[in-house]
């Protein structure tokens, strides 16, 4: 990747490492399918009225709108609104990580290799630790759930990937278009008619605030940056930037929310991020990295 895209690549990881607090801060005033379907509302409209539709088949559109953001912000916000602390979602959430490279692997034919596979061992035993290690203080569908939205996303990603959607805001306004109804539907029979009119009556700064955040900096600035990069490099150049998202959504969780994970969960989550590493990170050798002055030339692919 070029430094100007690996500096693009860690802006998202800060984005979305932040994303988990302003997820919080949203939920406390509304309700998580109320929150889902107002935040996509503002992402879709107005843009959509002036972005482009994405060089892709509606299936493809539809497709990714409901992995990437109906499924897993969807299962995410239910997993916080039950009791999934924001640092711990933040760790937790990277096991898309490893479902992106298998399930690409598998779909796409971009073949795991003997290093990609242990390190999808080690990053699925360090998840059973935090597992573990949370249910040894909360109830374990929290987490569950959380898996459940990473699965969502690596789903949405490797659609997105095959796609190749040459601009990644047009994609990202277009399947937002996905989410509004359905998470509606899904409030008025989960949530019901009375805690929706609620939440809209307290629906005051700090639940603006953390709306604008996941609307302009996580959804339509990170997701751009990302998808954008997703069409143009293979997973493995892009997935390792991720990596900083849970340092910097645990981080910012402990600063902004005093959450401070349990002994095991902590180790558990260095053992899952170690995995996720050893699974897409590739250590060349001196002889094969190209001289400082020069960048090394990447085929445009993605992941």
């Amino acid at each position: 990747m070029t430094r100007r895209d690996s500096l693009l690549a860690v802006l998202v990881a800060v984005i979305w490492g932040c994303n988990f607090v302003a997820i919080h801060v949203g939920l406390a005033d509304v309700p998580p399918f109320l929150f889902l379907a107002i935040r996509f509302l503002l992402v879709a409209f107005p843009l959509v009225f002036f972005v482009a539709r994405p060089q892709a088949s509606w299936q493809v559109v539809v497709a990714v709108g409901f992995f990437m953001s109906f499924g897993q912000f969807g299962l995410l916000y239910l997993a916080m609104a039950i009791g999934m602390p924001a640092g711990l979602a933040a760790l937790v959430l990277q096991a898309q990580v490893i479902f992106t490279i298998l399930i690409a692997a598998g779909v796409l034919g971009e073949r795991a290799s003997r290093r990609q596979g242990i390190g999808a061992a080690i990053g699925t035993a360090g998840l059973a630790i935090v597992a573990w290690g949370f249910h040894q203080d909360a109830p374990l569908v929290p987490l569950l759930v959380t898996v459940g939205a990473a699965l969502s996303w690596a789903v949405g990603n490797v659609i997105a990937r095959a796609a190749k959607v040459s601009s990644g805001l047009s994609l990202v306004v277009w399947s937002a278009l996905v989410v509004p109804l359905p998470a509606l539907a899904v409030s008025l029979v989960v949530e019901g008619p009375a805690e929706i009119s609620a939440a809209l009556g307290r629906f005051g700064v700090e639940a603006w605030v953390s709306t604008l955040y996941t609307v302009v900096l996580s959804s339509l600035v990170g997701y751009t940056i990302f998808n954008g990069l997703m069409a143009k490099y293979p997973a493995a150049s892009v997935v390792p930037f991720i990596l900083l998202v849970p340092p910097v959504g645990v981080l910012s969780a402990w600063v902004a929310l005093d959450e401070v994970p349990a002994a095991l969960e902590w180790a558990g989550g260095i053992v899952m991020m170690v995995g996720v590493a050893v699974a897409t990170v590739s250590l060349r050798s001196r002889a094969a990295r190209p001289e400082p002055s020069t960048p090394a030339a990447v085929p445009s692919r993605r992941r």
